[in-house]
């Protein structure tokens, strides 16, 4: 399970900061000012050819790869909840990479989706340390 966690773990490193590169790139690029066929190609145009949405995307895949490869090998109900700490790594890169202010019931919330993240690795510890009970067996009248 450890090695689940680290994969984990780097994988949602890669979503956080991908996520920044996004928000940057989409910033750069700039809102669709009406919705038009010269517009949405405009906008279309620089998204793909900004280098933070590129990054970002690019950061986003090695993200996805690494939660294919997690789901191959873990069960969903443990591996797909702890996906979630994705947001509060998120949260803390918006904190302090692009200094946006995150209000106290914000990081409530963070805490608590921390919290229930604990929750799920505990119980998959505790299936882990359970033992199969051997089925009983019974012998025919006489033997």
């Amino acid at each position: 399970m450890s090695k689940l966690l680290i994969i984990l773990f780097i994988g949602l490193v890669f979503e956080a900061v991908g996520v920044i590169y996004l928000n940057k790139g989409v910033k750069e690029v700039g809102e669709v000012q009406k919705i038009s066929a010269p517009e949405i190609w405009r906008v279309t145009r620089s998204g793909i050819t900004n280098g933070n949405v590129l990054f970002g995307v690019l950061l986003m895949t090695i993200f996805f790869i690494s939660l294919l490869y997690l789901m191959s090998q873990g069960t969903v109900s443990f591996v797909w909840p702890l996906t979630s700490l994705g947001f509060v790594l998120t949260t803390l890169a918006a904190k302090f990479i692009l200094h946006e202010e995150v209000s106290l019931l914000r990081w409530s919330g963070v805490m608590l989706i921390m919290l229930g993240a604990g929750l799920i690795t505990f119980s998959e510890k505790q299936l882990e340390n359970k033992t199969p009970v051997p089925a009983q067996t019974t012998l025919p009248a006489g033997q």
